[in-house]
């Protein structure tokens, strides 16, 4: 029987270039495929992994590479459609932990980055095996090999005997190995969509003659955008299409083929998509509908696409999608159903729902804004937001991203990239009611702005924010000053700039005030705050023009951002635009309301205070003790099981607070003489209101307590010295929730705060930036810091505490949830009186941990 190995040591992967390949072990029946990659191999290639001339395999080898155990030996392949291009493996040597690794690469896909992400794929699966260090022998002229284990970030060492260079590699992750793990993942991810929004000719594969047809339709918005390169539609039957000469199948087309839209019957897709990967294609676009959203037999028709579209270097749009735009004139890609597309701009769009996709361009378009690219990826069955992000990152023509989102495929993931990209590139992201998260919703909101991302509750603050990140610049601070020709207009902006917390100072400039008094005002206000809002309602007609004029001149010699009621009109006027392209920067964006202007101000000014704040790093913690944390984590089953949470948090430098569990007032009495009085009586649980007695200070005391307690919450009670008062009661949270891993939560410990949910989230592992964060984010936090009456408390122990939290959760998945109920905050120190762990089994790749892989 061949032995089994895990399933997610198989994957999807891009490479360096945008394409795509897949890996997987190596298998007995690879034979053939073995011995046909082998023959393709050059002499030099042959040279550099044997230190030899070998001109072809004996049956011999070719059982002996094809025949792994999974453990001491390994071997990975690379195929691309049904040929092998590419195969590493090790093989264990003394001492145990050592393994001697090799590579092979075929000629034609050299260069391309497979070597890489091989290494890290088997680097994955020996560290699983118990290796720790891989041992290479390369000659000096394979450079490419040499240059690539260099360059892996891993500790290496190299020794030259023999005429042979030695390296020597420690496996242990390091900050270089993550960097240049996630530095190749995202110029990869970069070039394949790259290959999507930029082809330079396009097939459009069921473009029939019918008017309004889906096909016909996708062709002839291609047709009227002008795109730059050939477009060729596809059809059984006819011999042209909208004026244009049509082929009858893939094979048919003498050019090269970069992007296919397609748009066939659902049951003739895959048939499609097979002509597609013979002739070569980049990329798909699929509008067809008819898979998951369906239906089982829908999700394995959906499943089938991705497989053989990935297997032959695709990248798949949809299905079930709108299409993908890009407004660059050197390319005019208009690959959508949408017949007109908003000008070129600056926001970079993503938008899962296909139906929804046509609404939003339209609103884009009424708004005066433009675009530089649009993606609407429907199904989402391989290309994500998380892969646009990757994109817009280095296009230098995006400077705003905005993303509607009904599901997430890797949040965790997303959440990294936006906390990097968001440094640079403001990301809008509207809440959609029908996302499912397994966390509460307020509690993706908080890991959200954690990252930097700005999350808007509906499609109109999508684009009031989006018009004001698009032209002006992000306020430094929150002093807003209101100039304004009415003044019940400029009452409500400055009511609303409170309520958002902003400080609003108001001109009034009465109702015939003209363009001199407007600029005049507006110059006056701007040097002492941070952004202005102007209000432009004349009660009769006015100069319109002249006071437009006059705004965006001041406005663009400030520097500060300034937005505008003008005219009750939504977007950016054609009057309000400074010189330039379509809603150039320097433009004023304006609001049918000023309380529209401010709360998307308000949003503006937070991200601009999140910018400004350091990204932070992870705290060094002393009395950390990994290994004999793993030791009790080791035996998790797939069911959970709770297990002493002392012990675990011990390992991690945190002392629960003595107590014992008791099952009788005897019991109770004795435990408390062991403790020490005073003490508590208390349920052996957690969260329970209203099952403990505190400050027992005798025997008597203790029993009648017991007694007392046992009637309500059992005879299992615990008794526990009691703790120095007065203090503040909080709870610390941890869970592996399914989409984001490891999440810390924080809240107080009193019953209403408790009652109203006054939690706060925060991904692990926690800068110390993090954990400043959390502690000051629930509603109630100010009892930490001496209000009502409350002494000011030992934060920066409660700060300590949630970060050695979150560095426990994060290196130990096994840990399915930790509760600290409660934590007593004091002004001398921090004291956790309860903990409660569970174990769970982790089963497969953990959310954006190990080496690069493609969503299954």
């Amino acid at each position: 029987m061949e032995p089994a190995h895990p399933p997610h040591w198989a994957a999807d992967v891009v490479l360096s270039d945008g394409g795509t390949a897949h890996l997987r072990p190596i298998r007995p029946d690879d034979a053939e495929l073995l011995r046909s990659f082998y023959s393709r191999l050059s002499a030099q290639s042959i040279y550099f992994r044997f230190f030899g001339p070998r001109p072809r395999l004996s049956d011999r080898e070719v059982t002996r590479f094809t025949t792994v155990d999974y453990n001491d030996r390994l071997a990975l392949i690379a195929t691309i459609g049904t040929e092998m291009v590419a195969v590493v493996r090790y093989d264990r040597v003394k001492p145990a932990d050592h393994a001697e690794v090799a590579f092979l690469v075929e000629d034609a896909h050299q260069g391309r980055g497979l070597a890489a992400v091989l290494l890290e794929h088997l680097r994955a699966a020996a560290r699983e095996r118990g290796i720790r260090t891989f041992i290479a022998d390369v000659l000096p002229a394979n450079h490419r090999m040499t240059q690539m284990f260099r360059q892996a970030g891993y500790t290496a060492q190299s020794t030259f005997e023999d005429g042979v260079v030695r390296m020597t590699l420690d496996l242990a992750s390091t900050p270089d190995s993550v960097e240049v793990v996630t530095g190749r993942e995202h110029r990869a991810e970069a070039r394949s969509i790259a290959r999507l929004l930029k082809p330079e000719s396009v097939a459009v594969i069921g473009a029939s003659r019918e008017p309004g047809g889906i096909g016909q339709t996708v062709l002839r918005n291609l047709l009227r955008a002008e795109f730059t390169g050939p477009v060729y539609p596809v059809h059984r039957e006819v011999r042209a299409v909208a004026g244009v000469r049509a082929y009858k199948n893939m094979a048919a087309i003498d050019g090269e083929v970069d992007l296919a839209v397609v748009a066939v019957p659902a049951e003739s897709v895959l048939d499609v998509v097979e002509e597609c990967a013979r002739k070569g294609v980049k990329g798909l676009v699929v509008v067809s509908s008819g898979f998951a959203e369906t239906g089982e037999e829908g999700l394995a028709r959906e499943q089938e696409l991705v497989r053989i579209s990935r297997a032959y270097g695709m990248r798949v749009v949809g299905p079930n999608c709108l299409g993908i735009a890009n407004t660059d004139r050197s390319i005019k890609l208009n690959a959508t159903l949408a017949g007109r597309l908003p000008a070129r701009g600056r926001i970079g769009f993503f938008s899962q729902s296909g139906a929804l996709g046509t609404a939003l361009l339209h609103r884009v378009d009424q708004r005066g804004l433009g675009i530089s690219t649009f993606v609407s990826a429907g199904n989402r069955a391989d290309v994500s937001g998380n892969d646009l992000l990757q994109y817009w990152e280095e296009d230098p023509a995006t400077e705003v991203v905005l993303l509607y989102l009904e599901s997430m495929g890797n949040p965790r993931k997303f959440t990294r990239l936006a906390r990097r990209i968001s440094r640079t590139k403001p990301i809008v992201a509207v809440k959609s009611q029908a996302a499912e998260f397994g966390l509460p919703d307020d509690a993706v909101s908080t890991l959200f702005e954690q990252a930097g991302v700005i999350r808007v509750d509906d499609l109109t603050q999508l684009f009031d924010v989006a018009q004001l990140l698009a032209c002006q610049p992000l306020p430094e601070g929150p002093r807003v000053g209101i100039v304004s020709n009415s003044d019940a207009l400029a009452r409500l902006a400055a009511h609303a700039c409170v309520s958002a917390g902003l400080a609003p100072s108001t001109a009034d400039l009465g109702a015939r005030a003209g363009a001199a008094e407007f600029g005049a005002a507006l110059a006056s206000v701007l040097p002492d705050v941070d952004a202005a809002v102007v209000v432009y309602m004349p009660p009769v007609p006015g100069p319109d023009a002249e006071v437009a004029a006059e705004l965006v001149r001041v406005a663009g010699e400030s520097g500060k951002p300034v937005l505008a009621t003008f005219r009750g009109e939504a977007g950016v006027p054609a009057a309000l635009r400074a010189p330039g392209e379509g809603p150039a920067r320097g433009s004023i964006p304006s609001y049918p309301a000023p309380e529209e202007a401010v709360r998307a101000l308000a949003l503006a000014v937070r991200h601009a205070q999140w910018r400004r704040g350091d990204e932070g790093s992870i705290p060094e913690l002393g009395g950390v003790d990994v290994v004999a944390a793993r030791e009790i984590v080791q035996g998790a089953a797939e069911e959970p099981v709770e297990i002493d949470a002392a012990a675990l948090l011990r390992t991690y430098g945190v002392e629960v607070w003595p107590s014992e569990t008791v099952g009788s007032p005897e019991e109770a009495v004795a435990a408390a003489e062991r403790l020490g009085f005073p003490v508590v009586v208390k349920w052996d649980g957690t969260g329970r209101a209203g099952t403990v007695r505190l400050a027992l200070p005798d025997a008597a005391a203790v029993a009648r307590a017991y007694t007392d307690l046992a009637g309500v919450a059992g005879p299992r009670l615990a008794v526990q010295r009691m703790a120095p008062q007065p203090a503040v009661p909080t709870v610390i949270t941890s869970v592996q929730d399914r989409d984001f891993g490891a999440v810390v939560s924080f809240g107080l410990g009193e019953i209403a705060a408790r009652l109203l949910g006054d939690d706060a989230y925060r991904l692990a592992p926690l800068t110390a930036e993090d954990a400043a964060g959390l502690v000051r984010a629930p509603k109630a936090a100010p009892l930490l810091f001496g209000a009502h009456g409350y002494p000011p408390v030992a934060v920066a122990e409660l700060e300590e505490l949630l970060c050695r939290i979150g560095r426990l959760a994060d290196a130990h998945p096994q840990v399915a949830a930790l509760r600290l109920d409660p934590v007593l905050v004091g002004e001398n120190g921090v004291q956790v009186l309860g903990a409660r762990a569970v174990l769970k089994a982790v089963t497969g790749p953990r959310p954006d941990v190990g080496p690069r892989r493609l969503p299954s």
